[in-house]
């Protein structure tokens, strides 16, 4: 009974601190949310009027310009010099209005919008939540080539990292199996792991693409390089620190190398492994976005830069989110696996 109620009393704070933490949580977000409205909030604005003096006035009025005509445009806060320009031209503001208005004409007024807040020109936290909306209920919607939800877009992106991810783990995993297994190819390999492991893996986007000559493959080649150097080395550790006496117990057994290597010391390596494997897919993701940018075409990656360059920042802040929420299902993932292999010697 003593036991249980120190177990059931561990459980209740448990509970507790994810409440805290949860609460917390939401606390800093709302907070965040409230001083981002705070610093991209513009209030309306209305133009203000030009004041003319009566001198001013007799000045238009000898030109035969309406006294309505006058009074609009000064209500519009149009300089008494640019009204004067508009009364030397003789025509009535209808039929300036038909011609394209005065700025048809080369003159240019103030418009309430001409110059925004400092903050304006940021969207709100409002502005996101619609596009976001906008987003998820329509994600797989084509109306050109530039123009494809954001859905397609990030299926793009995981198909390359797929494709680079799963041949960089085709080879790093065994190799890293016969590193571990072996000093001697270890020794004979490390210096050539140490030299390139470094190197960023957007530094081979140029050779990539004057080799291969195809985007496309250029960018799940560096996935692939990016990828390959985590998968590598902590299966090489695994596999290289796996207790000395379970190995001794297999041969023991007389069980071969293969044999071994399976029931063994793949079993005993496996969270070593996907520890690696986890590490290499938010590599992969991370430079993905930054590879598509290069390269163009398709992909999140691609969008970003795109809205980017077209101003549309809420589209723009739109795809930032979502890569980060990928990045995380992508990371979930691989800790559920992560712990799936787990074990307590």
């Amino acid at each position: 009974m003593p036991r249980q109620t120190m177990f059931s009393g561990g459980g209740k704070m448990i509970r507790n601190f994810d409440a805290r933490s949860a609460i917390l949580s939401f606390v800093i977000l709302f907070a965040g949310l409230f001083i981002w409205q705070i610093t991209t909030y513009v209030p309306e604005t209305e133009l203000v009027g030009t004041v003319l003096s009566d001198e001013q006035q007799e000045v238009l009025l000898s030109k035969d310009m309406a006294a309505e005509d006058i009074e609009f445009y000064a209500s519009q806060g149009i300089e008494f010099s640019q009204i004067d320009q508009i009364a030397g031209l003789g025509l009535s503001r209808e039929m300036i209005e038909m011609a394209g208005g005065i700025q048809a004409l080369g003159i240019s007024a103030p418009d309430e919008n001409s110059a925004p807040a400092p903050g304006s020109l940021f969207p709100s936290p409002g502005q996101i939540g619609t596009e976001l909306w906008a987003t998820i209920t329509d994600p797989f919607y084509v109306a050109g080539t530039n123009d494809m939800g954001y859905g397609i877009q990030i299926g793009y992106s995981l198909l390359r990292v797929v494709i680079g991810y799963t041949l960089a783990a085709a080879v790093a995993i065994p190799l890293g199996f016969l590193i571990g297994m072996s000093p001697l190819f270890y020794r004979a390999l490390d210096p050539y792991i140490q030299v390139l492991k470094p190197i960023s893996p957007l530094a081979w986007m140029p050779i990539a693409l004057f080799t291969i000559g195809d985007s496309e493959l250029s960018s799940i080649f560096v996935i692939f390089i990016c990828s390959l150097w985590p998968m590598l080395t902590n299966t090489a550790f695994g596999v290289a620190n796996v207790r000395a006496d379970w190995v001794n117990v297999a041969r023991t057994h007389e069980l071969g190398s293969v044999k071994t290597a399976f029931t063994v010391i793949l079993p005993a390596a496996a969270p070593t492994i996907i520890t690696g494997m986890r590490i290499s897919i938010g590599i992969a993701w991370l430079v993905i976005v930054a590879a598509e940018m290069l390269v163009g075409g398709t992909g999140i990656g691609y969008v970003v830069w795109n809205e980017w360059n077209g101003l549309r920042l809420d589209r723009m802040i739109v795809a930032i989110l979502l890569i980060g929420v990928m990045g995380m299902l992508l990371d979930a993932a691989f800790a559920r696996l992560q712990r799936a292999v787990a074990y307590t010697e």
